[in-house]
């Protein structure tokens, strides 16, 4: 952890006459009157604020992976936006993996019935995390494994091998509202296939690409490895997993892959934190949020940028409106969710003490689809309390309220576990996985209507968590 650090203090009263945004001595306080929870709603729905700070983040920045300067640029841009509102902006430092992606490719150079003078070029992208081949390359037999349990049965036969896990990414699942469940079954073999094939001898790991869409788009992501078990990993495309997985049945095979990114040292970075103050109860905390950061291969529109825009796009609609909530609402975009969480981490640890003060949380991290309303880790007697709030929402068809025990939602995890009740959209995500960590993430995968109606939901939710009058209970998420 940074020891830099320092704990992000609870607004004082001084600090909440600075902080006001626009600074109206008339600001109105409505609460959650129906009326004003339709004004919100209606707002957000006719301004395009959100799609423009999308826009400056894919366009005009790019990729932006932990320690780069995409990401460096990213946390100027969104203060320097925040600021605009008239909002207090305070960059918290944060400690963030440092991982450069070098040369990457891989050729198939050997395999039974293989016409004298071919080979066959595997397109692939390096793993977050990989280690490096030689520079020149290595050359070694595949392995074609298509479970873990299978990677059991065949240990003795993968020292010295390139282990490939041919595991497809369930798309008929995805297209019936488990796209999570899906990618969480596929990314375990590009969390934990390259560790424990390391651990057994392998020099080098590959996994089919975790997504829909067999477009011949590699989809990159962290391996999960540490320096112990460090080996060159990629993912490969579907369309060519598939193919090695067909011509390992002929006979044995064997690859030439060149990786060669490298690890560099912890980066200094920052969470971005912008407060809108309560007027009643300042020292109480409601988080909206998304994370910063990106892939290096994509611009991550879905990825996170919509969604730190929607964040923004919450303060905006209230600056509009010259509305003040009873509790703090507080904009934070993540630094480092992809590869390290170190942003979350970090505002867990300056927080931990105040985290009976945090009222709720939200964030998007499931791309901007078509939402069509939330899922919250709150008691089950909560439920009842956010019938209007589903009223408000249900001219957008967004007015679902799912309840669960646990969301564990990337950043927000942390502070669940210390009893912070999680909240997130729930959005279409049957085609978020087509290009999910690709270089197709881009500005015109976002639909701007669909946005809207994202920021409509956000700024709709929490606004009603910060003016609620009863309380929804404390998550009871145990402790790792």
């Amino acid at each position: 952890m940074n020891r830099r650090i320092r704990r992000f203090p609870v607004l004082t009263s001084l600090a909440l006459a600075a902080a006001l945004i626009g600074g109206s001595a008339h600001a109105a306080t409505p609460g959650n009157d129906p009326a004003a929870l339709a004004k919100i709603r209606d707002t957000a729905m006719g301004s395009d604020y959100a799609w423009h700070r999308t826009e400056d983040l894919t366009d005009l920045v790019g990729p932006r992976l932990s320690g780069s300067p995409g990401a460096a640029a990213a946390v100027t841009q969104v203060a320097d936006a925040m600021r605009k509102l008239g909002a207090k902006v305070t960059l918290q430092p944060v400690k963030v993996p440092h991982w450069v992606r070098g040369l990457e490719t891989g050729e198939l150079v050997d395999y039974t019935g293989r016409p004298q003078g071919v080979t066959q070029r595997v397109v692939l992208a390096a793993l977050g995390g990989s280690g490096a081949t030689p520079e020149q390359g290595l050359v070694a037999p595949v392995l074609v494994l298509n479970s873990f349990e299978e990677l059991k049965t065949r240990a003795a036969e993968v020292k010295g091998k390139i282990v490939l896990f041919d595991v497809a990414f369930d798309q008929h699942m995805a297209d019936r509202g488990l796209a999570g469940h899906a990618y969480g079954q596929g990314s375990a073999y590009r969390r934990n296939g390259p560790r424990m094939a390391a651990e057994l001898g392998a020099v080098a790991a590959l996994v089919r690409s975790v997504g829909g869409a067999a477009y011949r788009l590699p989809h990159t992501g962290s391996s999960g490895m540490d320096e112990r078990t460090r080996i060159p990993a990629a993912a490969v495309t579907a369309e060519d997993s598939m193919l090695m997985a067909r011509l390992a049945k002929r006979g044995p095979m064997k690859m030439k892959l060149v990786l060669t990114p490298r690890n560099l040292p912890d980066a200094d970075s920052f969470n971005v934190i912008a407060d809108l103050p309560g007027t009643e109860k300042p020292d109480e905390i409601v988080i909206v949020s998304g994370h910063l950061d990106s892939w290096d291969l994509s611009p991550g529109a879905h990825d996170d940028a919509a969604a730190v825009a929607s964040a923004m796009a919450v303060l905006e609609t209230l600056k509009k409106l010259d509305y003040r909530p009873r509790r703090t609402i507080r904009f934070i975009a993540w630094m480092n969710e992809e590869n390290g969480q170190r942003g979350a981490a970090a505002y867990l640890a300056a927080e931990q003490a105040n985290a009976g003060k945090h009222f709720g949380a939200i964030e998007s991290d499931n791309g901007v689809g078509r939402p069509f309303g939330l899922r919250a880790s709150v008691v089950p007697q909560s439920v009842k309390l956010f019938a209007p709030l589903q009223s408000a929402l249900q001219p957008i068809g967004a007015n679902v309220f799912q309840r669960q025990d646990v969301l564990a939602t990337g950043d927000l995890a942390g502070l669940e576990r210390a009893g912070v009740p999680s909240f997130a959209p729930i959005v279409d995500t049957s085609s978020y996985f087509d290009y999910h960590h690709t270089p197709a993430d881009t500005l015109d995968k976002v639909d701007p209507d669909i946005l809207r109606r994202h920021v409509a939901l956000m700024t709709a939710t929490a606004w009603y968590l910060a003016n609620m009058e009863q309380e929804i209970g404390r998550s009871s998420v145990p402790q790792p």
